[in-house]
């Protein structure tokens, strides 16, 4: 847990005004399908924030913020990377791209995705349709 939840004007001072946009426009796009849990952490030594979701003990993704930069990731089990590489062909070139070099572990396929704009959103929602079915009306 940070020692405190950092405010907008907090992550704005942070990551800079685009990419907050770019953090609260992929927030709602998460939160106006999903219904979970959301849990601030710290980031890590890579990052200053991490913003997770999750029910029932499993995570869904991840917001992560450091100075002038955003991160998205999402962790992909056997199943899901069985899912994904079905269809790889229906994702931007620049998702297959971070899928073949994000690292396995153990536990899954840790894929981090730096994100300046929105235009893999379209991307990002098939991949967390693949991790959970939306769970909000």
């Amino acid at each position: 847990m940070p020692e405190k939840i950092p405010t907008n004007e907090e992550l704005v001072t942070l990551i800079g005004q685009p990419l907050f946009e770019v953090w609260i426009k992929l927030r709602d796009l998460i939160e106006s399908k999903y219904d979970m849990e959301r849990l601030w952490n710290s980031g890590g030594k890579k990052w200053t924030y991490e913003y997770k979701y999750r029910r029932g003990g499993k995570s869904l993704c991840a917001l992560y913020a450091k100075e002038n930069v955003f991160g998205f990731m999402i962790i992909f089990g056997k199943d899901e990377r069985a899912k994904f590489e079905a269809n790889r062909k229906e994702y931007s070139l620049e998702v297959q791209r971070i899928y073949d070099e994000s690292t396995t572990y153990h536990d899954g396929k840790w894929m981090m995705f730096e994100l300046t704009d929105t235009s893999l959103f379209p991307d990002m929602e098939k991949l967390l349709l693949i991790k959970r079915k939306p769970n909000k009306k």
